[in-house]
C-alpha cells in the first residue's frame, strides 16, 4: 500500500506554541530603507528551505567577509544574469576595511528588458541555491531591517487631541495584530510615551571609586544634553579615525528638538529621546558608571543589518584592542542593544554567522552583550537577543565558560513580579526586568501638540498637560528596550569596585560573577 502524501498543512514550517508570526511593520516606516516583507505564503521556495517572516532591504544581499567573496558574487552573477538582473558589489563601507568582522553588500539591478520581475534579493538568493546548493552561497544573507524593542502607535493610532506618539514598533512578520489589552501600553497613562515631573534627587555620582568605572556602551539613537548624564556620557568615540555610527548633528534628533522626520506637523518623531531615555535608565542603576553611547538608529526608525555590523565590528575591535593593551582601544564592559530581528531560516545551515561571531567576539574581550527580548508576544526567537544561552540547550550558540553570555531580557510590569503582555517570552529570554511605565532622562524637546485648554487667572497662565513638553528633563516609556539597560545598569553596578586587573581572562571571569549575580545565567 503507498504511503500517504503529505498534506499541505504538514509541510508548513513546525511552529512551537505560542511562536506565533508578528504583525507586519506599517509600509512608511521601512519604505525609508526599502524594506521589504518577507511572506511566507508568496515567497519563492526551494530544496526545502521555507521561511518564517522577516522585512529585507529588497534589492540587496549582504555577503559575509568571512567567506570568498568573489566566488559567491560569481554564482549570484550567474543566476541574476538569467533573470535579467545584474549584481554589483559595492565598495567595503571605510569603517569595517581592515577589521576581521564585516559585511559586503551586492546590490541587485536590472541588466536588460528581459527583467519580468522587480529584482529581489530573497528571489536571487533562492534561485541561486536552488541550481548551486546551499554551500555555494554560504554567508549570503539578507539585509534585515531591524526596530527598536519599544511602544509605538502603530497600528494603535486613533486620532484624538490626547493622541501622544509612543513608539510600540513591531519588529516584523506578515499576518496578525496585536491584542487590545496589549495595546494600552501605547496610551499614555498606561506606559505609553509622556512628560513626568521628577522631584527626587539626583543620583549619586561619586568623584573618586575603587579601581577603574565599569563602562557601559549603548548603541541606539545616541544621547542628548541632561543635567544628569553630562558628566558620564561620551558622544564622540570613534576607531583609526573613523566614526562610529551617525554622526552629523543636522540628523541628531535628541539635540535638535526631535521633530527631524515624517511631516510638517511639529510632532516628536517617534524614537526621539531613545537613546537618551536608555542612558538615564543605566545611569539610575550604576551612577558610578561611564557610558559610551553611539548613534546608530534614526529617530523615525528603522535600521539595516549591514550598518549594525559595521558599528558592532567596530565596537568589539575598540573592546579587543583594550584587552590586549594595544593603542586605540577603549574599555567596554556591558554593551546594551535595544534592536532587533526575525530570522528568516534561523535553525539551518543558512543562518549568516557574521552578528554571531562580531558578538563572541565582544565576549570573549570581556564585554556582557545585554539585548531587548522584543514587543510582539510571541515565542518566535528575536535576535540578537536569541544568541544568548537557552534555558532548555537549543539554542544556535552553545554556552561557553571561556567567554561571557548574549543576555537577553524580557519587560516586567511595574508590580516587579509580572511578564508585560508585550513582551517577548520563551526558554531564550533568560532574564526579565522592568520595562513597563520607566521614568527616565529625556531631552528637554517641546513639540507641536499643545494643551487642550489654557487661560490665566490672578496673572498666571493656567493650562491642562501639554502632552509633548518634555521641558522637565523626564518621561515615562515602555519596552522591552528600557529593560535591556536597566539590567545593563545592574551588571555594571555588580562589576564597580571589582575592576583591578584588564586582561581577557579576568575581565570574562567576573563578567561571569556579575552575570550569575544579577541574572542567575551559571556557564555550563
Amino acid at each position: 500500500m503507498a504511503e500517504p502524501s503529505e498534506t499541505p498543512e504538514q509541510k508548513r514550517p513546525a511552529r512551537k506554541p505560542l511562536d506565533r508570526d508578528p504583525a507586519p511593520p506599517p509600509r512608511d516606516s521601512i519604505a525609508t530603507v526599502q524594506g521589504r516583507v518577507l511572506d511566507p505564503a508568496t515567497a519563492l521556495v526551494v530544496d526545502n528551505v521555507v521561511p518564517r517572516p522577516t522585512v529585507y532591504v529588497g534589492p540587496r544581499l549582504t555577503i559575509s567577509k568571512s567567506v570568498d567573496v568573489d566566488a559567491a558574487l560569481e554564482v549570484l552573477s550567474f543566476v541574476a544574469e538569467r533573470l535579467g538582473w545584474k549584481v554589483t558589489l559595492e565598495p567595503e563601507d571605510p569603517r569595517t576595511v581592515g577589521l576581521r568582522h564585516g559585511l559586503r553588500t551586492a546590490t541587485i539591478s536590472v541588466a536588460s528588458d528581459r527583467a519580468a520581475i522587480a529584482p529581489d534579493g530573497w528571489t536571487l538568493l533562492q534561485q541561486t541555491r536552488a541550481q548551486f546548493g546551499v554551500r555555494a552561497v554560504r554567508g549570503v544573507g539578507l539585509d534585515h531591517v531591524l526596530f527598536p524593542g519599544d511602544i509605538e502607535p502603530n497600528p494603535f493610532h486613533i486620532p484624538s487631541p490626547f493622541h501622544i506618539p509612543s513608539p510600540f514598533h513591531i519588529p516584523s512578520g506578515a499576518s496578525g495584530g496585536q491584542s487590545a489589552p496589549i495595546a494600552t501600553y501605547a496610551a499614555a497613562g498606561s506606559g505609553g510615551r509622556q512628560p513626568i515631573a521628577y522631584v527626587g534627587p539626583e543620583p549619586v555620582r561619586h568623584d573618586e571609586v575603587a579601581g577603574r568605572r565599569p563602562v557601559v556602551a549603548v548603541l541606539d539613537t545616541g544621547c542628548g544634553r541632561h543635567p544628569w548624564l553630562d558628566r558620564a556620557v561620551t558622544t564622540d568615540i570613534g576607531i583609526d579615525d573613523q566614526e562610529i555610527g551617525y554622526t552629523s548633528p543636522l540628523t541628531n534628533a535628541e539635540i535638535r528638538g526631535g521633530d527631524l522626520q515624517g511631516q510638517l506637523d511639529g510632532v516628536i518623531d517617534p524614537l526621539a529621546g531613545h537613546g537618551t531615555f536608555i542612558a538615564g535608565l543605566v545611569h539610575q542603576g550604576c551612577p558610578d558608571a561611564d557610558i559610551l553611547a553611539w548613534r546608530i538608529v534614526p529617530s523615525e526608525g528603522p535600521i539595516v543589518e549591514s550598518d549594525l555590523v559595521a558599528a558592532l565590528a567596530q565596537i568589539a575591535e575598540l573592546a579587543r584592542r583594550y584587552r590586549a593593551g594595544e593603542e586605540g582601544g577603549r574599555a567596554i564592559d556591558v554593551l546594551s542593544l535595544s534592536i532587533g530581528y526575525y530570522h528568516e531560516t534561523p535553525e539551518d545551515a543558512l543562518f549568516d554567522p557574521t552578528m554571531s561571531s562580531i558578538l563572541e567576539d565582544l565576549s570573549s574581550s570581556g564585554t556582557i552583550v545585554v539585548c531587548s527580548a522584543g514587543n510582539d508576544a510571541t515565542s518566535r526567537p528575536s535576535f540578537p537577543a536569541a544568541f544568548g544561552p537557552w534555558s532548555d540547550g537549543a539554542g544556535p550558540v552553545p554556552t561557553d565558560a571561556s567567554r561571557l553570555p548574549v543576555v537577553s531580557v524580557g519587560a516586567l510590569n511595574p508590580n516587579g513580579s509580572t511578564d508585560a503582555l508585550f513582551s517577548n517570552a520563551g526558554s531564550w529570554v533568560r532574564t526579565f526586568a522592568p520595562g513597563a511605565a520607566l521614568l527616565s532622562t529625556m531631552p528637554r524637546f517641546q513639540g507641536g501638540l499643545q494643551p487642550v485648554a489654557r487661560t490665566t487667572a490672578f496673572g498666571r497662565v493656567r493650562e491642562s498637560i501639554d502632552p509633548d513638553d518634555f521641558r522637565s528633563g523626564f518621561g515615562v516609556w515602555s519596552g522591552t528596550s528600557f529593560a535591556a539597560p536597566v539590567v545593563a545598569g545592574r551588571l555594571a553596578a555588580a562589576l564597580l569596585g571589582r575592576i583591578d586587573t584588564d586582561d581577557s581572562a579576568a575581565a570574562v571571569a567576573r563578567g561571569w560573577a556579575a552575570v550569575e549575580d544579577v541574572t542567575g545565567i551559571r556557564p555550563d
